[in-house]
């Protein structure tokens, strides 16, 4: 079919993708500004299943922001609490809370987004959540076209002229945006070339189940993702309605091509080889819709153009270890919802918020890249994969011993996630030093322990501003950067900051922060405003822009990571295929 030039319509923005990308940016930028005409073009129709189900409690925000939450949490979903892993050097099972699980007896359903609700998150039916995020989007005026793909991109240079969808038809919009995925039409329609860092270069191979039993309840409606190692990949079990469970595996490509198998032998396999996933299913009926996918970690070279953008697994994606996909994808959605609104506007210079969107994606995605790195080189379990392993970490440059290893993770900058703070995957400095340990032979001491002097050392550091997202405006933050690593000046850390810019003892330091505190947040928000203060000091002295030493007139500051606490402990639960808990 012909496209026809002269009904050529016109709109301010066209994302072409109408999955969690595309529908949380068309949202919000209907949010913020009604005037907009956006224009959401999705070839398939909705619902459809995808894989990608588990969430962090970062992409809570987002949702509350949005105005979906209600409906999000209306739905029924499954609440994540935590995750039981077998990962690490010994074969026992342990978990990682979101939030000590008897916080969450007594929570009623529907909840609403306050409380420790902000510190769970979701695990969705992704046919049912994405529709409902779609027509969300629709509800605040996106125009959704479905069952239409883009048949041609019209460009000059590096810029998007026009796209012809597969009914004929010519679009013209303002700004373009990316969010297909995987598939990155308009990325390759664009000649982007994407890097693959790692080699990480896994297969997934999923189906759903029906009627499993959980290894958990936990309140109304919580639980914890399972994540359990076979020798060659690892299982998620993940459910994500109150009957339907997303059972899928992980493993490397080379494996699977050198093993022969097909990909329901492999599924089969791993899932027998599982004595603990085994008896969740005993009784449960299998959909019997084996899919599979490539689960390469990349990042483009570039995530915008003169009027185009890319967002979601279209720009980058990271082993699912940390379940982050969701989150990365919506999170950066906002984060572009913000950019085109402020440049609409004339808002900033385009060019600094075209940077700034760029540099938050590729580094949030290249620290989640890294730290999978880390999961896998560490692993034992997997017993058919110590060559393949020992390969990625040879590659990274990692060393397994527990100081090089850790400070090679530390050093990627654990301040990449969220602006102000310290942390990966929703898991703060502690939990992730408790992690760690759990893959090494020992403690990890933290290197501010047992010094008592701390002075800021930013003389050959750039200052420079980064964008900060709020209130549907974009916010001009003061950063220090060098050699690749930045320190925004916000929230705790500017706390922090300022309290080591008038004193250098740790008794001092303290005082001061704990004033700024007293007079800043709730009561009940104190005791853990000074203790993650404290993890940002140990972060700030391990990125090299604190330096530490020892006066042995002072009162000398004393921490170490349990290896056990409220968040990472050793799983306790005795489960058995009798229990339907």
């Amino acid at each position: 079919m012909e496209s026809n030039p002269s009904s050529t319509r016109d709109f301010d923005v066209i994302i072409v993708g109408g999955g969690p990308g595309g529908s949380t940016l068309g949202g919000l930028l209907r949010k913020y500004d009604p005037s907009l005409n956006v224009l959401i073009v999705e070839r398939e129709v909705f619902p459809r299943d995808h894989v990608g189900e588990s969430q962090l409690p970062q992409l809570g925000a987002v949702l509350d922001e949005l105005g979906v939450w209600d409906e999000i949490e209306r739905a029924d979903f499954p609440v994540k609490v935590g995750v039981t892993y077998k990962w690490g050097r010994e074969g026992e099972l342990w978990d990682f809370n979101l939030l000590p699980p008897e916080n969450f007896d007594g929570q009623e359903r529907p909840g609403k987004y306050e409380g420790v609700r902000k510190n769970t998150a979701f695990q969705v039916d992704r046919a049912r959540y994405d529709e409902i995020l779609l027509r969300h989007a629709q509800t605040l005026g996106c125009e959704v076209q479905e069952g239409i793909a883009v048949r041609e991109v019209e460009k000059t240079g590096d810029s998007i002229d026009a796209l012809i969808l597969g009914d004929g038809s010519r679009v013209t919009a303002k700004y373009y945006v990316d969010a297909t995925g995987h598939v990155g039409l308009l990325r390759r329609a664009m000649g982007v070339a994407v890097e693959c860092p790692t080699l990480l270069k896994n297969i997934a191979i999923w189906d759903y189940w029906n009627n499993t039993a959980w290894a958990d309840t936990i309140g109304k409606g919580g639980t914890r993702v399972q994540v359990m190692s076979v020798g060659y990949g690892w299982l998620w079990f993940i459910p994500i309605s109150p009957t339907r469970t997303s059972l899928g595996l992980i493993c490397p490509a080379k494996y699977y091509k050198d093993s022969g198998q097909t990909p329901e032998a492999l599924y089969t396999k791993a899932i027998a080889a599982s004595e603990r996933i085994s008896g969740f299913l005993e009784g449960a009926d299998r959909e019997n819709t084996l899919a599979t996918t490539n689960d390469w970690s990349f990042v483009a070279e570039k995530l915008s153009g003169p009027n185009w953008f890319l967002v979601g697994e279209s720009a980058g994606f990271a082993d699912p270890i940390l379940a982050a996909g969701l989150t990365l994808t919506q999170v950066g959605a906002k984060e572009l919802a913000y950019t085109i609104l402020a440049l609409n506007q004339g808002e900033h210079d385009s060019e600094w918020l075209k940077k700034g969107y760029e540099s938050n994606q590729v580094k949030r995605i290249r620290h989640h890249q890294r730290f999978a790195e880390f999961w896998y080189t560490a692993n034992s379990q997997f017993t058919d994969l110590q060559d393949h392993c020992s390969e990625i970490a040879k590659e990274a440059g990692l060393s397994l011993s527990p100081e090089k290893a850790w400070a090679w993770l530390a050093q990627g900058g654990f301040t990449n996630d969220v602006l102000g703070q310290v942390g990966i995957g929703g898991l703060d400095f502690t939990a992730l030093n408790q992690v760690a340990q759990r893959f090494v032979d020992h403690e990890i001491p933290w290197q501010s322990s047992g010094k008592n002097v701390f002075r800021l050392k930013l003389d050959d550091a750039e200052k420079t501003f980064l964008p900060s997202y709020h209130d549907g405006k974009v916010i001009s933050v003061e950063c220090f950067e060098r050699a690749g690593k930045r320190l925004p000046v916000i929230g705790l850390t500017l706390v922090l900051l300022r309290a080591l810019s008038k004193r250098a003892d740790i008794a001092g330091i303290m005082q001061d922060i704990a004033a700024q505190l007293k007079v800043g947040v709730a009561p009940a928000y104190f005791e853990t405003g000074m203790k993650q203060s404290m993890q940002i000091l140990e972060v700030l002295v391990s990125e090299g822009w604190v330096e530490a030493t020892h006066n042995k007139d002072l009162a000398t500051l004393s921490v170490s990571t349990p290896r056990e606490g409220p968040f990472i402990q050793k799983n306790k639960k005795i489960w058995s295929s009798g229990n339907r808990s």
